[in-house]
């Protein structure tokens, strides 16, 4: 046998690997010996298969491909969300989850077809070198990157590694004729899932979660005690276009609202090891004070374990449109390659007993396409475009009326705001042109903006008509044509994100958000319901 025919057996025996590990599996969960002899079969099926394929077929075969078409056909056949991940896939993944990464630490764009440099990470070695926002990478350890059609993931690639590893990058920074070689040796870089905390008035504290993962809870608990330090008592907490991630942070930020014994969630599975119930155990940092949740058709999993215990409890108002409606829970399972599936062991329900996912025995595309629907029935710009069956009524403990079977539906609805959206305003975004545009922006004016405090410039800072042009023509240079009508029509918009852009080049999320924030329909609705939320009958 050659070594040629040798590397293609590997993904076969790795393919047979999974199918064992699945029977084994099977036996070991306690099926019948009838159950265990067709899962057998079935493998033993799946061998000849592959066997005849590798050794009989007529051309030569990528027999690794074929095997992860199998198993992502396989799993793709079982429900939504049970999933075959590809090792360089799993890596990003799994970075997103755990809270950090292993790389150089710069958040970067692609504008026309060069890396840029968006912002250095705060405590990475990028920033410990002085390299700058505006900065553009022209070359990664001696290869051109710039005019290459690179992608995301392969920049990615390219500057990530092991920590203690080094790149070479070669950078042009705007007002040097030189270009400017750096060596950066890679270290851990954190990653955050708390966007902002900050107080939205006197007393009123805000935090949005972007993500639940390995640091979650941690990074809320600090945000908590340090809006509680400053004053606030009672409490908007933003899930909007949260998707999900790990279930225990959910759970205990959910405990830090509840009193002890509540139930926050349980899940049930085919298998009675997958049944596990989860309660409040521990004195919460804000057991006491008014809650508003926000959520959208962007919120899922762990956001609606959150959202949903606090409904069911009567413990807060959540405001904003229907969530997503993923209501399973999937086991991480490594493979032998360094792959892995995510296979649905169990659905969970919350407290008032609802399972709030939504159906997907129509096929995986309608399923996706889900959200498209709500568009076309009405449903994101009216509430009574929402039918929700009456069989899956349940009540809170207070006796209102919730609902079950697709998402958290809000106790006050919120619809999608339309009125300055518009063509231009997406495309300007799509093509980049605002982010280039802040960034420009903030290099040219760099010593005036880096003397200004964020309370002076949050007050006085004028977006004016000339800067809106100057914007359309960056947007003009990345083929965004100008439309005065819509033009007209966005330009309320485009000066609070113009405007909120550029703090974020100087005071990143601390400073984008509170202005970012003003034009938030969801967030504007749920400031005036925070007296109402103090009189829930918790």
């Amino acid at each position: 046998m050659t070594e040629n025919k040798k590397d293609t057996r590997l993904p076969l025996y790795i393919g047979l690997a999974i199918a064992v590990g699945i029977f084994i599996g099977a036996n070991m969960a306690g099926g019948s010996t009838s159950g265990g002899d067709k899962v057998y079969a079935s493998f033993q099926k799946f061998r000849q298969v592959i066997s005849h394929i590798e050794n009989d077929y007529v051309d030569e075969v990528d027999t690794d491909k074929l095997v992860e078409s199998a198993v992502e056909e396989m799993l793709g056949k079982l429900d939504p969300h049970s999933v075959y991940i590809s090792k360089e896939d799993l890596e990003i993944s799994q970075s997103q989850l755990q809270g950090k990464f292993e790389g150089i630490g710069i958040e970067f764009n692609i504008f026309k077809d060069t890396i840029h440099v968006v912002t250095p990470l705060s405590g990475g070695p990028s920033e410990a070198l002085g390299i700058r926002p505006g900065d553009k990478i022209i070359k990664v350890d001696g290869e051109n990157v710039a005019g290459t059609s690179i992608t995301n993931r392969e920049v990615i690639s390219k500057l990530r590694g092991e920590k203690g590893s080094e790149v070479e990058v070669l950078i042009k920074r705007k007002g040097e004729i030189e270009l400017m070689y750096y060596t950066i040796e890679r270290d851990v870089i954190p990653q955050f899932s708390v966007d902002v905390a900050y107080m939205a008035a006197d007393d009123i504290g805000y935090i949005k979660i972007n993500r639940f993962s390995a640091t979650t809870y941690d990074e809320f608990q600090t945000s908590l005690k340090m809006l509680k330090s400053q004053g606030m008592e009672k409490l908007i907490l933003d899930l909007t276009s949260n998707p999900g991630g790990y279930m225990d942070p959910a759970v205990k930020i959910a405990d830090e609202f509840l009193k002890d014994d509540q139930m926050i969630v349980y899940t049930k599975g085919k298998e009675s090891r997958h049944n596990t119930q989860y309660v409040s155990k521990r004195e919460g940092e804000f057991e006491e004070g008014p809650i508003v949740v926000l959520i959208d058709e962007g919120s899922a999993s762990a956001s609606e374990i959150v959202s949903g215990a606090l409904q069911d409890h009567d413990r807060a108002i959540v405001v904003g449109r229907r969530s997503f409606g993923k209501g399973l829970v999937q086991l991480p399972i490594a493979l032998s390659d360094g792959s892995a599936m995510r296979l649905t062991i169990s659905r969970y329900y919350t407290p008032s007993g609802r399972s709030i996912q939504k159906p997907y025995d129509s096929g995986l595309q309608d399923y996706q396409l889900e959200y498209y629907d709500r568009f076309k029935s009405g449903e994101m710009y009216s509430a009574d475009s929402i039918k929700f069956n009456d069989s899956l009524i349940f009540k809170t403990d207070a006796g209102r009326n919730v609902y079950g079977g697709g998402g958290i539906m809000p106790d006050y609805f919120v619809p999608l705001d339309t009125v300055g959206n518009s063509r231009l305003l997406s495309r300007l975004f799509n093509s980049n042109s605002m982010s280039e545009f802040c960034l420009k922006y903030y290099n040219d004016n760099k010593k005036e903006l880096d003397n200004i405090s964020y309370k002076d410039y949050r007050a006085s800072f004028e977006v004016t008509d000339t800067i809106l042009q100057n914007l359309l023509q960056v947007g003009k240079e990345n083929g965004v044509d100008s439309n005065e009508k819509e033009f007209i029509k966005s330009t309320p918009l485009l000066k609070i994100y113009t405007k909120a852009y550029i703090a974020r080049n100087i005071w990143q999320n601390d400073g984008f958000f509170p202005i970012f924030n003003e034009q938030n329909e969801i967030l504007n609705k749920a400031m005036t319901l925070l007296n109402e939320a103090a009189e829930l009958p918790y």
